[in-house]
């Protein structure tokens, strides 16, 4: 009880200024940033619905037919609130740490490191939501999602920025360079972004596969995706849901600690 209080008496509304910060360099290149998660889907939407549609054809998903590009819209969504957060907190917040010294400044006032992380993390799951609002007005365009039950996926993809954006900056407090950044994303984001049931599912793989496959993070927002969407999934709900909140957990408390390793000395 009182680790739990000591723990949280580090906090106050002074790490909403640290959010803000963010935001207001934001908004100065909004118009560029908006592109991507503007674009992205559609073009994955006509690849994959006049490419590969043709020659995959249906898909069997939890006892339901769809065709292929239903099957990816909400993966789509999830590998998008995976990939915004995760850049943010390690590419992002390492240049904000390391080159412009915005740490070491913010450091030197009443601010708290607990404080400046977390509102670090909380950037990136904003960015997360901001990012699946923009693709999944586009996919309802294309009519790949149920309304109102979709919108389920803005809260979803907030959870997931902070499982993602924890994980990340926990690379960030270990990374010694901007360079080795290339190692988590080809050890750990790619193997996520291709064997997480984005492109294919789960359930057909053999049994020793599926179960490494639903060690992915990205697996379980995947799944979280496609019921909010298509009203089915392969796993348990609460499952799915326990499972990111056990890993944005768990990578949040080593994330503040390994940047206290980092940053005070």
């Amino acid at each position: 009880m009182n680790l739990s209080r000591q723990f949280f008496m580090q906090y106050s509304r002074r790490l909403l200024r640290v959010w803000e910060r963010n935001l207001v360099v934001y908004r100065r290149i909004w118009k560029v940033n908006f592109l991507v998660p503007l674009l992205e889907p559609i073009f994955y939407l006509v690849a994959f619905g006049v490419g590969f549609s043709g020659l995959i054809g249906d898909v069997i998903y939890a006892g339901q037919e769809l065709t292929y590009v239903a099957f990816i819209a909400p993966a789509l969504l999830a590998t998008a609130i995976m990939f915004n957060a995760f850049y943010e907190t390690t590419f992002a917040s390492f240049v904000r740490m390391y080159y412009q010294k915005t740490f070491d400044a913010m450091l030197a006032t009443p601010l708290s490191l607990e404080e400046i992380i977390t509102a670090e993390i909380l950037w990136g799951a904003t960015k997360s939501v901001m990012a699946a609002a923009l693709m999944l007005v586009v996919i309802a365009l294309f009519g790949l999602v149920r309304l109102p039950e979709g919108l389920w996926i803005l809260p979803l993809a907030f959870l997931g920025g902070m499982a993602f954006g924890s994980v990340g900056m926990y690379f960030t407090g270990i990374t010694p360079s901007i360079d080795m950044f290339n190692l988590p994303m080809f050890l750990f984001i790619t193997p996520l972004f291709l064997f997480s049931g984005t492109f294919f599912p789960v359930a057909g793989l053999p049994e020793w596969a599926q179960l490494v496959a639903q060690l992915s993070p990205l697996y379980h927002l995947v799944e979280i995706s496609r019921l909010a969407a298509t009203g089915r999934m392969e796993s348990g709900l609460f499952t799915s849901l326990g499972y990111l909140l056990a890993f944005s957990s768990v990578f949040f408390i080593l994330a503040i600690r390994a940047m206290r390793k980092r940053l005070i000395r």
